[in-house]
């Protein structure tokens, strides 16, 4: 009989151990293996008409004791055989999967931050890892999460009821005080990068997490499935056409989207359909995912989006109040951040700090297609958010 009451078990000695070695070792790329569950002032740079690369704290007793992130690449190529190592320790542990380090993964951590389990001043991001079999019990949060699944198959995320399979391309959401657990029935090993507004409510003082479920389940403890596959995309899949007959309220958290998962095949297909465009002169042809019942932001807090930087294209300089982290899933190209030059490929991983300018380049003779995670919603709605942009070569307002 599974005991409700039953906490679970601890990490074994030697598994964590092997972990903590682990860690030691993946230092230098600004990793940290998971092992336990677990802003600087700023000069007014929008009356700065320079093209300084980076931006400046400003002098002072408070501002000289703040940290601000910096920008950092994390090259797959680096970073996944610590995820294969992860997986592979986690297949042996004298424990079930789903209690090995509470998850299978490792979080990604912002070199100018002193260690801070954050990339940027409100976003979190970790890499995870499923086996074949492995499951995560039903839990829901305060803080809104994501998952852009890497892997060609994604496992599934099981949201309120609604069973979402992925893929790879595909963005699964879980909003605040949604019920949701994962796993992975597949033969091979899933992959998908977590993003999370953690640092934001963690400093508002207001994390917490649940793992009474109240519904039924299964000595795994996860949730039985209540509505057919797709059936978010049934009811607002329709562009400009949205449900009047009922709530879109799903879950106990407010002002969330009421769509869980966004198909990766429909997002390069809308690309695709706008590569003839002239597009953003800063960000090439992009499109956001959007919350259907508002037209707005998936969450309150992040948005997410995706762009295609073509072939031979190169984006003039922007800036912006909001930090931004991308992930490339098609091609290779190169983003210029504060004079830095990151050379990116597929599945890499890098991040813009607030108040740097930036720019994309693609070289190559291929398409290019970045995904994005961005805190602008948070900074729009208190009045923070500005951004500049480079036109004629001088220095440029974007928007109001």
């Amino acid at each position: 009989m599974d005991d409700a009451s039953e906490g679970p078990r601890q990490l074994s000695t030697d598994a964590r151990a092997v972990m903590e070695a682990l860690n030691a070792d993946a230092a230098h790329l600004s990793i940290w293996l998971r092992t336990q569950a677990n802003a600087p002032a700023q000069r007014p740079w929008f009356h700065d008409t320079g093209l300084d690369a980076a931006g400046h704290i400003a002098p002072g007793r408070v501002g000289a004791g703040q940290m601000k992130a910096v920008p950092h690449h994390w090259k797959w190529r680096e970073i996944y055989p610590y995820l294969e190592k992860i997986g592979r320790i986690a297949s042996e542990a004298d424990v079930p999967p789903v209690e090995f380090a509470d998850r299978q993964q490792f979080l990604l951590t912002n070199p100018g931050l002193g260690g801070r389990l954050q990339v940027a001043a409100a976003i979190r991001c970790a890499v995870s890892i499923y086996n074949p079999g492995d499951l995560a019990r039903a839990h829901l949060h305060s803080p809104n999460a994501s998952r852009t699944i890497l892997s060609a198959n994604g496992g599934y995320t099981n949201v309120e009821g609604e069973r979402c399979e992925a893929a790879r391309g595909d963005l699964i959401l879980t909003p605040n005080g949604t019920w949701h657990d994962h796993g992975n029935d597949g033969t091979t090993p899933v992959v998908w990068i977590d993003t999370l507004d953690w640092p934001l409510m963690e400093f508002l003082d207001i994390i917490w997490l649940d793992e009474e479920f109240p519904g039924k389940t299964g000595n795994a403890r996860v949730q039985a499935t209540q509505k057919p596959p797709g059936y978010s995309q049934s009811l607002y899949g329709r562009g400009g056409l949205r449900p009047s007959f009922m709530s879109h309220q799903r879950g106990i958290g407010l002002n969330v989207g009421p769509v869980f998962q966004y198909r990766g095949v429909d997002v390069r297909a809308a690309l695709a359909a706008m590569r003839g465009e002239t597009g953003d002169p800063y960000e090439g042809i992009t499109l956001d995912f959007v919350n259907p019942a508002t037209g707005g932001p998936v969450f309150p807090t992040l948005n997410y989006g995706a762009q295609l930087i073509r072939a031979g294209e190169e984006t003039a300089l922007k800036r912006e109040t909001s930090s931004i982290v991308c992930v490339c899933m098609e091609g290779c190209g190169q983003t210029e951040v504060a004079g830095r030059v990151f050379d990116w490929e597929e599945n890499d991983i890098f991040v813009v700090p607030n108040f740097l300018w930036r720019r994309h380049v693609n070289r190559g003779a291929k398409d290019a297609v970045l995904y994005t995670m961005t805190d602008a919603p948070l900074l729009e709605k208190i009045g923070q958010y500005r951004a500049q942009g480079t036109s004629g070569g001088k220095v440029v307002t974007i928007g109001p």
